[in-house]
């Protein structure tokens, strides 16, 4: 028997809610969204609980490990609103690295990424927190192909702009376009590779129906 295939989701996860099913009492998670999940769906790429934005979603186990435990680094754009004007060294300084503390005490420089000063989007859905526009602010889009525990938050304290609200909004080519918080779009098997692993469609393997 030929097994099905698996399904693919994309969230705009809301602000406050935790990217898992269970494990957090008391709290907003996934199932709250009170959409039907299949059994055995997972989240990939977790974001923060006060963190916002694009989720993946799947039934397919293989997607954690060629997405991000593969050699290839995926990139991940995210939005962000951090406290008072940054400047232009200071832009400089997390483009080329800066170092941070991740687990256990270690110490790790952040690799190379872009980052460009914005107007905050005329059209940026709700969080459930919402800083006033008359307080010292600047908006950035940031493009990472990395994504160490809470780093975007570390880099923005280690240059002592702390970051406000946080936005991911794209991981390669699938983004949240239009998704406002809490909805949930399925994607179809094919389109998924082809905008997440474009560059990796022949890889043997990548998309079998297997778990």
């Amino acid at each position: 028997m030929t097994p099905a295939s698996h399904r693919y989701f994309i969230v705009n996860k809301p602000y406050d809610m935790h990217s898992q099913f269970t494990g957090v009492e008391g709290r907003p998670m996934l199932g709250d969204l009170g959409y039907p999940f299949p059994e055995g769906t997972h989240c990939i790429g977790r974001l923060d609980h006060n963190s916002e934005g694009l989720l993946i979603l799947t039934t397919n186990k293989k997607i954690t490990r060629l997405l991000f435990k593969s050699e290839k680094p995926h990139r991940r754009r995210y939005l962000l609103q951090v406290y008072r004007e940054l400047k232009a060294e200071t832009l400089k300084q997390l483009e080329e690295g800066v170092v941070i503390r991740v687990k256990d005490n270690g110490i790790y420089k952040t690799a190379p990424c872009q980052v460009t000063i914005v107007e905050k989007p005329a059209n940026l859905f709700q969080s459930g927190w919402e800083y006033p526009d008359n307080i010292p602010q600047t908006w950035l889009l940031m493009t990472l192909t990395e994504g160490k525990f809470r780093q975007i938050r570390k880099m923005m304290t280690v240059v002592k702009h702390r970051c406000l609200r946080l936005i991911r909004l794209s991981i390669e080519n699938l983004s949240l376009e239009n998704l406002q918080p809490g909805e949930v779009r399925e994607i179809p098997e094919g389109e998924f590779f082809e905008r997440i692993f474009e560059n990796q469609m022949n890889e043997k393997g990548i998309s079998d129906s297997d778990s």
